[in-house]
């Protein structure tokens, strides 16, 4: 049986709520916003500070972290904030791996846990429509459009994870699962990665 499994997404495609559908059918720990507030409690960075910056870059351009503020030398050892918030957060996260069997949601979790062989990695994707659908449903209507708002969190958060990782996110030969949403659903893709857990 696979101990840990790892859920990466696309903004809008349900991965969240796949994660902790999932948690709570195997009887495991959860950690989305959970990994938040460890890791604020670490660094002393305010959660919505972590919740943004942990997993996105600063803007849609890969360019940005060449300009980020180096940090206060005794403090966060001259890192930038961006670069001592990974750290702290991979520490975290293989620290939670250790502990207890557990679902971790995004936050380049499959990498950081590549090395472990009672790991399962999941990316869960879903066309365009789909997830704009999906968005304006939960989240509801903003300035920008569905489109839109996807694109930009999908390109931040992609940036994020091929800065830290060298990897390009959402490349399937990353994962051992990936699975469409619009297609399958959010519950039968909780089964069969229930499923693949418990036969692994």
């Amino acid at each position: 049986m696979k101990r840990i499994v790892t859920i990466s997404r696309e903004f809008g495609s349900g991965g969240r709520s796949v994660g902790k559908k999932l948690a709570e059918r195997l009887g495991v720990k959860y950690y989305d916003k959970e990994l938040v507030k460890e890791v604020a409690a670490e660094t002393g960075f305010d959660p919505s500070y972590i919740e943004e910056t942990g997993e996105h870059s600063a803007s849609k351009s890969s360019w940005s972290y060449l300009f980020a503020s180096p940090g206060v030398p005794g403090i966060m050892k001259g890192m930038s904030a961006s670069d001592f918030l990974w750290c702290i957060q991979r520490n975290v996260i293989l620290k939670l791996a250790e502990e207890a069997p557990c679902v971790i949601v995004g936050r380049c979790a499959d990498y950081i846990l590549k090395d472990r062989d009672d790991c399962l990695n999941v990316f869960v994707h879903a066309p365009l429509n789909y997830r704009a659908d999906r968005i304006v449903r939960l989240y509801g209507e903003s300035d920008k459009s569905p489109e839109q708002r996807l694109k930009d969190k999908d390109k931040r958060r992609a940036n994020n994870y091929e800065h830290y990782t060298g990897q390009k996110w959402g490349a399937s030969q990353n994962y051992h699962l990936c699975l469409d949403s619009s297609v399958i659903g959010i519950d039968r893709c909780v089964d069969l990665i229930e499923s693949l857990t418990r036969e692994l």
